[in-house]
């Protein structure tokens, strides 16, 4: 490939993968907001349906109704059941969608579940949301449990039919744990490297090299406050990919931009949920994000910062795109 292959040339050519975004989980949301991406050059998303206050009926409601939406339009959306079903929405300029879960919540206390969920498009899944639940702990509890027994069961039930472990949001001790239970590659799909930026929702680099000796990668998240000081610029997303590739290397680095599209959605939530997020997600007025039409521009970023056309590539989509073909079945 051409070391000197231009940012639109090379956008172009990738297929981006968006790892994790978040749209209002009602029933009714319009999900054709997700089109923004498409607008962006990107071919996949994947779209979180429920987290920690969501049981199994809620879950079900929201996953149910984005499905019918999508199913509506085979002009611009395919279910991503496959890698196949992702190259074929690359090709045709359509955008591949799957789900995935932000805490494990949803399965009532069943890891029988997982089949279901995965039967119905939800490709993803992490263990804990923040704090402690029946899988484990998360980043901002004082005490770190690590992997629970139920924990344990869920990892391998997932491992068995096919769908990606996440260790984002959860402790240092459960991470890792995850990362060794697994007999798959387990991704981080939204986080950001805490050697960059302190912040307890951040990850330090032994656990980068933790997830990537796993086969795994790495998603930067795009969200102010953890990237800097509610600083959601390019520059600031680069600082933690760069940071990233170094530790890990490139083919396990990506992007999950956790992009929350309701305007008001990321403040909303921490106003109806305060016993999920620690007092400093609200000194800032609003919380600040890396929007889908960003994507050109980080693209570009990466090759100024002189990463290879072939680095940048595994970074926009490729290396997500590898752990799928090996995990999904």
């Amino acid at each position: 490939m051409s070391t000197t292959l231009d940012a639109a040339t090379c956008h172009a050519q990738a297929l981006v993968w968006e790892q994790h975004c978040c749209l209002p989980l009602d029933p009714d949301t319009d999900v054709d907001a997700l089109w923004r991406y498409a607008e962006a050059g990107a071919s996949y998303v994947s779209v979180n349906v429920g987290y920690a206050p969501h049981d199994v009926a809620d879950t079900i409601r929201v996953l149910s109704g984005f499905r019918h939406q999508l199913l509506a339009r085979p002009d611009r959306y395919v279910l991503a059941h496959t890698v196949e079903d992702v190259r074929a929405a690359k090709a045709t300029g359509r955008l591949a969608v799957a789900f995935d879960l932000e805490d494990t919540r949803p399965l009532g206390g069943r890891a029988d579940l997982v089949q279901t969920y995965y039967d119905l498009g939800v490709r993803t899944m992490l263990l804990t949301y923040n704090h402690r639940n029946a899988a484990g702990s998360g980043c901002h509890d004082e005490s770190d449990g690590g992997l629970t027994a139920f924990g344990r069961e869920v990892v391998a039930e997932m491992n068995r039919v096919g769908m990606v472990v996440d260790a984002a949001h959860c402790s240092y001790r459960t991470s890792m744990d995850v990362f060794a239970a697994s007999t798959a590659p387990v991704v981080l799909s939204h986080t950001a490297a805490r050697a960059v930026h302190d912040h307890e929702r951040n990850v330090w680099d032994d656990q980068l090299l933790a997830c990537a000796a796993t086969g795994g990668v790495v998603g930067i998240n795009g969200v102010g406050i953890f990237l800097g000081a509610n600083d959601a610029s390019t520059e600031a997303l680069v600082r933690h990919l760069d940071h990233a590739v170094e530790v890990v290397g490139w083919e396990h680095v990506g992007l999950g931009l956790d992009f929350c599209f309701a305007e008001t959605g990321a403040d909303a939530e921490l106003a109806a949920n305060p016993d999920l997020f620690p007092p400093s997600y609200s000194q800032w007025d609003r919380l600040e994000f890396i929007e889908p039409e960003r994507l050109p521009a980080i693209t570009a970023a990466l090759l100024d910062r002189g990463h290879s056309p072939e680095a940048v590539l595994g970074i926009l989509g490729g290396n997500f795109l590898r752990v799928a073909g090996q995990v999904w079945r």
